[in-house]
């Protein structure tokens, strides 16, 4: 068994398809196909069902890809490591972040890291959050901008900066007249959430459970700028977090905004990376970078 092997097999795990998996690997088709039939012969199972214009991985492939999968990602961090340990702020840096958070954050902070780290090149990926956290853990990710709580050993999350939301509602609704607004004013009202996948989703129904307040049924919103411009359109209320309304951020016609009253609901958003991680010292610089950032935008 050796390394060449598994990345041969992970390729094929991700696509599905011995030519293209053949390809992305620059060998030919036959090649990758015999050294898989190796592998399963050393370990005596069989990792992948073949079946006519179609490739499933077994009981025993799907474990034996996860374990591929970290071994392959901790022999990129070594050599990564290798590579920086001459100048840790060169290379790239494959950042994750999810949708509602990276287009309101990213363009205060990647001017902000490209001039702390000038040689550094930045590759973002926009996700929803459960994608990022699989390719973090698969080593498809240096790091992920996520929102807390994490449930996972493997990963360290550095706190970032703590986000209000703010109630956003068509004009003249009653909530956006009300001084002091609380999470329990909400209690009779039927909120317009993101659909399945959005932590944002997720993070709402909380605040709907604490103030006993509902999700509008038969709606479901594919992104923040959707739910926005159904708000301005009358159709309900939602929560937007602070960053998605911050200048330059332009807000549509007939939306107003009503801040709550301390302590306002939040989300909590953390740097996370894999505890196996040769660029924990750089990643720390950077988390500090971004939070820097963060905090000042919103204070």
């Amino acid at each position: 068994m050796n390394l060449r092997d598994l990345k041969y097999l992970v390729a094929l795990a991700d696509l599905r398809h011995f030519g293209k998996a053949a390809e992305a690997c620059f060998v030919s088709q036959p090649t990758l196909s015999t050294q898989i039939r190796k592998l399963e012969d050393e370990l005596g199972v069989v990792l992948i069902e073949r079946a006519p214009r179609k490739v499933m991985l077994t009981a025993a492939g799907q474990d034996v890809v996860a374990r591929a999968r970290r071994i392959v990602a901790d022999v990129e961090d070594m050599k990564e490591a290798a590579r920086r340990s001459h100048d840790p702020a060169s290379g790239s840096l494959r950042l994750g972040v999810f949708p509602t958070l990276g287009p309101y954050l990213l363009p205060h902070v990647v001017p902000a890291l490209r001039a702390a780290f000038p040689k550094l090149e930045l590759l973002l990926v926009e996700e929803k959050s459960d994608v990022l956290l699989q390719r973090l853990r698969d080593g498809q990710l240096d790091a992920a901008l996520l929102a807390l709580p994490l449930h996972d050993e493997s990963l360290h999350a550095e706190f970032l900066f703590e986000e209000p939301f703010l109630l956003a509602a068509p004009e003249g609704h009653p909530l956006t007249q009300k001084r002091g607004l609380r999470i329990q004013d909400l209690g009779h009202e039927t909120l317009l959430l993101l659909e399945d996948g959005h932590c944002l989703r997720d993070q709402a129904l909380d605040v709907c459970r604490l103030a006993g307040a509902q999700e509008k049924t038969g709606f479901r919103a594919t992104s923040l700028e959707t739910l926005r411009q159904m708000v301005a359109a009358g159709v309900g209320i939602t929560l937007l977090p602070a960053l998605s309304v911050h200048a330059p951020v332009a807000q549509p016609a007939g939306l107003c905004l009503a801040p709550f009253a301390d302590p306002p609901p939040t989300r909590r958003i953390a740097l996370v990376w894999r505890k196996s991680s040769a660029l924990e010292g750089f990643l720390r610089q950077v988390a500090e970078v971004i939070a820097t950032q963060a905090q000042a935008l919103l204070h």
